[in-house]
């Protein structure tokens, strides 16, 4: 059995939000202190007289609205709670804010699809093991916090069989003993440190990974052997989990099903994996926190964005910022953020060997990075470009990674508009039909210009009129072309007889419609302004790639 070993030490309130956020949990209101230290957990209950320990995070199961949540706050700052939970989203208002500063009780929520029962698992068995800062050796579920190998051994004896730990995207956190035991598959798995994406693609093919994205319980898996006559043996998997989020998986090889009890055993401790993993990324998460908000301090500006500046160790020079995105983001989510999160990593890779002092976010869906340049404005664009296009390349065809870059920052303040101007660069990438891949604003200020006028007639409700409003009317009525002719001899500047070829139509029947198409629209082509506006109002008719129509 895999037994919790209490130990004298308390955990702080900072600790558990640094632990489970945004996993779980989130701060909505309040600054838990450092030396916080939490005294327990209670379940409130408003028909009941609950006994408080001494700083205990109270769970406000079913309190909703700022009314109710307020009333909470005050009576557990009246028994000197350090925190209350309840069920998010919770808007972050004046009211609420202010019954925290007043209670000294800070406010938590808690994410929606995460249960109450295994928060209350968590932060129970978190707060008997103490604070993760303390130099004493830790103890989860029996096993040394964060020894994944220690907890991969325990689950392996507890199944009698050989398991491994992986992330979301199928790589090797821990493997057991015992694993000469399994198969070649998964021989081949500990020695690459991943599956391999002949398996991964048989156990797609068959909707495994949906059904274990799905369930909460083991998934059978039948054998799947890589190579035709390899031997292979049945696996049992359980996702891991932490609210809705899933952190990976645990897979047992089995030779036989496993019992009724060992298979509960096993969804259980999935549960003690999922803290585990949550303590294991504990560190690298506040340091990835940490420098995410250094970035978008500096990208937003701000009094503060100097200092984040400095913290980075980007000071003194000019830079540029580079934004990356993936084209096509339609599907899984799960997979589209473990892509995501995969090609920052590489990103961040290629920027530590091309320019180490290169600082690298990702802040939503989209990775921004801030790249030391030359001082030279042509240079500096030249050496971005360079740095961006060899990473695309490096990526390869198949990557859906497009990257925008901003102007040159020759000083801080300057590092806002060239976000800005990255943005807009990728955003003429991500609805491009060229295929082109790294652009700077400078290639494509026009075509983000053109983008922008479209997002400001959708939300003005702007109607077609005038000319082109006739035209698009008249083909309708008629099932005519003259929109299409219209825009085939502006685009070709005039030229009938090629403007006739790419509508592959006849110069003589090109001629006829494009003087009913004058007629019908009372327009003169003569006019070079009235050319313009034509051309600007159909360039902003063409839906973007990936929209109906387009």
């Amino acid at each position: 059995m895999l037994n919790d070993q209490p130990t004298n030490r308390r955990t702080s309130l900072a600790r558990v939000l640094a632990d489970f956020s945004p996993a779980l949990l989130d701060l909505v209101a309040g600054e838990p202190e450092p030396a916080d230290e939490v005294g327990g957990v209670v379940i409130h209950d408003p028909g009941d007289e609950v006994a408080y320990p001494r700083r205990a995070i109270v769970l406000g199961v079913g309190v909703y609205g700022t009314e109710g949540i307020a009333r909470l706050m005050r009576e557990a700052g009246e028994h000197g709670a350090a925190a209350v939970v309840v069920r998010g989203p919770v808007e972050r208002d004046e009211e609420l804010a202010t019954a925290s500063a007043a209670s000294g009780v800070a406010l938590i929520s808690l994410t929606q699809g995460a249960s109450w029962s295994q928060l209350t698992q968590l932060l129970r068995t978190l707060l008997t093991e103490g604070d993760v800062g303390d130099a004493g050796v830790e103890s989860l579920g029996g096993v040394p916090s964060g020894d994944l190998f220690a907890l991969a051994n325990a689950v392996a004896t507890l199944l009698d069989a050989p398991i491994t730990i992986e992330d979301r995207r199928q790589r090797i956190l821990a493997f057991s003993g015992r694993q000469d035991e399994a198969d070649q598959a998964r021989v081949a798995t500990i020695l690459a440190r991943r599956v391999p994406d002949a398996y991964l693609r048989i156990l797609d093919d068959r909707g495994v990974f949906s059904e274990l994205y799905r369930s909460d319980r083991p998934v059978h898996i039948a054998p799947a052997a890589i190579e035709e006559g390899e031997s292979a043996i049945p696996r049992i998997a359980v996702a891991v989990r932490a609210g809705d989020e899933f952190l990976g998986s645990v897979w047992a090889a089995v030779e036989e099903p496993l019992t009724p009890e060992r298979e509960r055993a096993f969804q259980d401790a999935a549960k003690l994996v999922a803290l585990h993993l949550l303590r294991h990324r504990a560190g690298a998460d506040a340091r990835n926190r940490l420098r995410a908000d250094l970035v978008g301090t500096v990208l937003g500006g701000g009094a503060g964005a100097v200092d984040a500046l400095h913290r980075l160790g980007l000071v003194k020079e000019s830079m540029v910022v580079m934004a990356m995105g993936l084209t096509g983001e339609e599907g899984d989510h799960a997979r589209l953020a473990a892509e995501r999160q995969r090609l920052t990593s590489a990103l961040g890779i290629h920027l530590n060997a091309v320019q180490p002092r290169s600082a690298l976010a990702l802040l939503g869906d989209v990775a921004y990075a801030i790249v030391p340049v030359p001082a030279d404005p042509v240079a500096a664009r030249e050496r971005a470009e360079r740095i961006a296009a060899d990473f695309v390349e490096r990526a390869g065809k198949r990557s859906p990674v497009v990257i925008g870059i901003g102007s040159v920052a020759a000083d801080p303040s300057a590092l806002g508009p060239s976000r800005t101007r990255a943005d807009r660069a990728l955003r003429v990438l991500m609805s491009d039909r060229s295929g082109r891949r790294v652009a700077s604003i400078a290639d494509v200020s026009v075509d983000a210009l053109l983008l922008e006028m479209r997002d400001l007639a959708a939300a003005r409700g702007d109607d077609l009129l005038g000319p082109v409003a006739r035209l698009v009317e008249y083909d309708a009525r008629h099932r005519s072309h003259l929109v299409e002719t219209l825009s085939a001899w502006l685009d070709a500047f005039g030229d009938t007889v090629a403007a006739s070829a790419s509508t592959f139509v006849h110069p003589n029947t090109f001629r006829y419609r494009l003087r009913r198409a004058a007629e019908v629209a009372r327009i003169d082509l003569q006019d070079p302004s009235v050319r313009f506006a034509l051309m600007l109002q159909l360039r902003l008719m063409r839906p973007p790639p990936g929209s109906a129509g387009a």
